[in-house]
């Protein structure tokens, strides 16, 4: 795989790890993005340019796992009551986008290119399968994910995923000398593979863990996840179903278990370290050769798909009920072809559906598209914080000199503040959203527009000088970048953070915050207080039990933040979902 000269081994990690390191700093930094990065440095050293690699389709097959393990990711964050709820996005729609684009494509390559009816429909139904680790990573990077907006993005990406198995079984039907047979025996194999990987899900992995658990050695959990995950993708891919389908199914059943915090921290980095690889075998596998023979129609196809496709995913957005915005900006995110067209134009091109010319035409056209996504989505968002900015009544933070300083006034900041207003102290707040301070202006408040994950607005509005910052922020990735801000650059602030749940609260402590406060916890142990008293329980028992969780849950985190999530668990005594701090106790009647 790697061209003479290098290791067999530690060559090609080094020129990979070298080509990723340098490039995606840069391209972050310029504010391209770090996926745009990955596909820069894939090209530098695939065979059109240095020929350090000379066969990226091996190197882009293994690096699909992290894809496969992105989604994986997703699926814990999904239960299964959720993913439920989601079957009429998932499949209206999902349905309606593809089958929508798919023939505005066909269409657009019969009449405008001249292919025939077979080939414009393999064309574009390759393109209309839009790429689902791009789309991630960029929702994620901006925070997006777990908004309505996002489970959209997640439930088209869905369908689309499985659109693919319908796709290739028409392939097949259509390939000279098969018959359809083979496609309906496909479809039953996959049907068998969901449901014996849904009973596993429901039966066996829960009580896998536990025994796993049981064994009190970190890295045999580790093992036991990657084989989780290592084995739903090939149980997938052996039924003729993608991979990256089978992963997330497995991650839906897991997200209701009480290791799938544990599951998520051992996965995470091989997850992120994957994904980059796929981007840059993606990057890789860009044909200059295809490009300087047949630029002319490679131009015309890439901008002619990607403007039809946008306008057939705005119409649909709006016919369901989005807005324009939303509409506008998913018509942005999805107008470019993904991953599995590969699949798609390769068993096209091998059943002798299509010319292997036309194939590596179309693959690269769905490379280019890949890699202007997230430009074409920098730009757009320019316009629109541009946009932001300029509206009415939102005052820049511009000289702030408050002895604390407040990020995000939100629900949680608005009640923090209260406490250091109500006694007189200068406050210095900022927030993000246009719309929350010309709200907060009408109580009286005065917020200054500012995004805290950005180092400027930390010096403009007077983080030098505070004696405390507070990061009240709802969004975990940019608490977790204003922490690395503050403790970079303003180390002598006292940094109090709010944390979004016990494994967040984990990562502040070892960044080396000063406090950090779950934002459920003091709500969720007075209820319980609030139930003891209801139950008859006295004043003083109920005080003492609050104390003994208190101490219990502050040595847990102690031991937690040394070992990782599954340590402290000798303080609990029972393990039902969620697990309770003490053990359970029927009130005696002289406790009233």
């Amino acid at each position: 795989m790697a061209a003479a000269g290098l290791g067999s081994t530690i060559g090609p990690v080094v020129v990979l790890l070298s080509a990723g390191v340098l490039a995606v700093p840069l391209f972050r930094r310029l504010g391209l993005g770090s996926v745009l990065g990955y596909f820069a440095a894939g090209a530098l050293v695939g065979p059109s340019a240095f020929g350090l690699f000379s066969d990226p389709s091996a190197m882009l097959h293994v690096s699909e796992l992290g894809v496969v393990m992105f989604l994986f990711l997703i699926g814990l964050e999904l239960r299964p009551q959720k993913l439920w709820a989601m079957r009429g996005q998932i499949f209206g729609l999902g349905l309606a986008q593809v089958v929508a684009c798919t023939g505005l494509l066909t269409a657009c390559g019969v009449a405008v290119f001249g292919l025939s009816p077979i080939a414009a429909f393999i064309a574009g139904a390759g393109f209309v399968l839009s790429s689902t680790a791009v789309i991630m990573s960029m929702l994620q990077e901006r925070g997006e994910l777990a908004g309505p907006d996002g489970q959209k993005a997640v439930s088209i990406l869905l369908f689309e995923d499985l659109s693919i198995v319908p796709l290739l079984a028409l392939v097949a039907w259509l390939a000279p000398n098969e018959h359809g047979g083979t496609g309906w025996l496909g479809v039953g194999l996959g049907a068998a593979g969901v449901a014996a990987l849904l009973l596993a899900g429901r039966f066996l992995i829960d009580p896998f863990f536990g025994l796993l658990a049981r064994a009190r050695a970190r890295e045999v959990l580790t093992a036991g996840a990657l084989l989780v995950v290592l084995g739903a993708a090939l149980l997938m891919e052996a039924v003729g179903l993608s991979m990256a389908m089978g992963t997330f199914l497995a991650g839906v059943m897991l997200s209701g278990s009480s290791y799938r915090h544990q599951v998520e921290a051992d996965v995470e980095p091989f997850k992120g370290l994957l994904m980059g690889l796929f981007f840059l075998a993606v990057g890789m596998s860009l044909d200059i050769r295809v490009v300087v023979e047949r630029w002319p129609l490679l131009i015309g196809l890439l901008f002619a798909f990607a403007l039809v496709k946008a306008v057939g995913i705005y119409a649909v957005a709006r016919l369901f009920g989005s807005g324009h915005r939303p509409a506008f900006g998913r018509a942005l995110m999805f107008a470019q072809g993904g991953e599995f067209a590969f699949v798609l134009y390769t068993a096209a091109a091998g059943g002798g559906v299509i010319p292997t010319g036309d194939a590596a035409l179309f693959s690269t056209v769905i490379i280019l598209s890949m890699a202007l996504t997230p430009l074409v989505l920098v730009v757009a968002g320019h316009f629109r914080r541009e946009e932001e900015k300029s509206l009415d009544g939102v005052e820049e933070a511009r000289d702030l000199r408050g002895r604390v300083l407040l990020i995000g006034f939100g629900r949680f900041g608005q009640i923090a503040a209260q406490l250091l207003l109500s006694r007189g102290v200068d406050v210095s707040m900022i927030e993000n959203d246009p719309d929350r301070i010309r709200e907060a202006g009408r109580f009286g408040f005065r917020i200054f527009y500012g995004d805290g994950t950005r180092l400027d607005t930390l010096q403009h509005s007077g983080a030098a000088e505070a004696e405390v910052i507070m990061v009240c922020v709802d969004d975990r990735k940019a608490a977790n970048r204003i922490v690395e801000l503050v403790k970079a650059h303003f180390p002598l602030a006292r940094l109090l953070v709010r944390s979004y749940d016990r494994v967040h609260s984990i990562e502040l402590i070892r960044a080396g915050v000063d406090i950090e406060v779950r934002e459920t916890f003091d709500a969720a142990l007075h209820m319980g207080a609030e139930g003891l008293k209801a139950l008859g329980c006295s004043e003083e028992r109920t005080t003492e039990a609050l104390t003994t969780i208190r101490r219990l849950d502050a040595e847990r985190l102690v031991a937690q933040v040394q070992g990782g999530v599954m340590a402290g668990r000798e303080n609990l005594t029972t393990r039902p979902v969620p697990e309770p701090l003490t053990p359970p106790r029927k009130l005696a009647a002289d406790e009233a």
